[in-house]
């Protein structure tokens, strides 16, 4: 079995020998695995988010509403393309263009399978990798900032100007963590080539805990379960998702960098954010999921990780993780921009920069496994970084009752109904009432008299 699956793994000699027309395939698919993946996601994310509201959401164009997001589309083409004046023409047209063609972009050395046959021509799932292809993603991350930076400083607008400031800081506070979590995995895997990686993560062993062997997993979000859990947090502050989504945050900047733009060039914005959500949960697959491999217990067949197979599994994470940012939306509010900027700086990055430094000392160790000794500290550090992250910062505070409250106004402040809800008469009419009843008993004791 260990041999069919070694044989299924393509190499940097495999890439460079394909005919022309077999290249041109692989760019087209890539292409349109990203953009589909991008109108699906969008269908996908208003479905969950709305079953999590208890709503239906999309249901009317198309079966199961799947053609609302192509309908929105083309509502934005036919919308008014309105150019502020103060605006820098050239920039604020190519603004919105950078951050789809950087996401894409890294769509070209994620591998979507193993070797295959094409009409043929035995060649891997994959579009082009490089020594340095892991690099090429940190690069395509990092340029799409750009994107968001200019469109908010080619606006000639002020809030959109804060927008694209906010993003960028954004980008170096967790780009930074992004780029340490990337650390461990090119230690563990000795390669930054993403076929490499992946390759690396199908190398399962046999770990001995109390005497009994079991068998140790390969891929590296187990194995490295503090770099994944940062590398996971930092990708959602890169693609501006909630709850990091600050450069568009509507309650104080009248949605951020992208509030002059209208029509084609906002759904381009749009567009560039589910792409990122797209590509991003395709990086995090090929680096810490196991790429194309099956997960267990599919594994257990013989052709699990042969053939065309592989693809599926890989989709499959792909959805998962997208899952995940949904997931993420629906549940968690926004934060405060302090609180974002310490919690990258602050938390994230001296916990990845001691767990390298652990990392390296255990791989120091000469007379130890290696996997072993690793899983054996990566999953109780994983866990206890995890509640470190989640746990609550202080005890909750009993809450006072209504009366307490009540008593412990101010004079002065807004006035309460009182607890038996009797309204109290108006001092006015009570005022009005006291002027009015001498005469009225005087009238009255007249008529009487009468």
């Amino acid at each position: 079995m260990n041999s069919i699956v070694l044989a299924q793994d393509p190499t940097l000699a495999d890439f460079g020998r394909d005919p022309w027309w077999l290249v041109l395939g692989k760019i087209v698919f890539a292409f349109a695995f990203g953009l589909l993946a991008t109108l699906l996601g969008v269908w996908f994310e208003r479905r969950v988010v709305g079953y999590m509201q208890v709503r239906p959401g999309p249901n009317q164009v198309g079966p199961l509403g799947l053609l609302q997001t192509l309908a929105d589309g083309l509502k934005m083409a036919f919308k008014e393309d309105i150019l502020p004046k103060a605006a820098d023409k050239v920039v604020y047209f190519f603004a919105p263009t950078i951050s789809v063609i950087c996401a894409v972009t890294a769509l070209s050395v994620v591998p979507f399978g193993p070797m295959v046959s094409i009409f043929g021509h035995h060649t891997p799932l994959q579009v082009t990798d490089v020594p340095v292809a892991v690099l090429l993603l940190l690069a395509c991350s990092s340029m799409g900032v750009y994107g968001i930076v200019l469109g908010g400083w080619a606006s000639g607008s002020t809030y959109p100007l804060l927008g694209g400031l906010r993003s960028s800081a954004q980008m170096i506070s967790y780009e930074v963590a992004m780029g340490l979590s990337i650390v461990a995995v090119f230690m563990t895997a000795g390669t930054m080539s993403t076929s490499g990686i992946v390759a690396a993560q199908g190398d399962a062993t046999r770990l001995t805990i109390f005497g009994t062997e079991i068998p140790a997993p390969g891929w590296y979000a187990i194995l490295l379960l503090p770099s994944f859990v940062i590398f996971f947090i930092a990708t959602v502050g890169e693609t501006n998702r909630a709850p990091f989504d600050l450069p568009e945050a509507e309650s104080e900047l009248v949605a951020g960098f992208m509030t002059e733009y209208s029509s084609l060039k906002f759904a381009l914005f749009m567009l560039s954010e589910y792409v990122a959500m797209v590509t991003m949960s395709a990086v995090t697959t090929t680096l810490f999921l196991g790429g194309w491999r099956a997960p267990w217990p599919i594994t257990l067949w013989e052709g699990a990780n042969s053939g065309w197979w592989p693809m599926l599994w890989f989709f499959g994470k792909v959805i998962a993780l997208v899952f995940v940012f949904v997931w993420l939306r629906g549940t968690l509010p926004r934060l405060r921009y302090d609180q974002f900027m310490r919690f990258g700086w602050k938390v994230l990055l001296p916990i990845n920069l001691v767990w390298i430094l652990v990392l390296s000392g255990l791989r120091s160790i000469e007379d130890w496994d290696t996997r072993g000794k690793v899983i054996a500290v990566s999953i109780p550090a994983g866990i206890l970084l995890l509640a470190t992250l989640f746990w609550p910062s202080r005890k909750p505070q009993p809450q006072p009752t209504t009366q307490e409250q009540v008593d412990s106004r101010p004079y002065g402040s807004f006035p309460l109904p009182p607890m038996d809800l009797q309204v109290p008469p108006s001092p006015r009419i009570t005022r009005v009432v006291a002027e009015r009843e001498p005469a009225n008993i005087v009238a009255g004791s007249d008529s009487r008299e009468v």
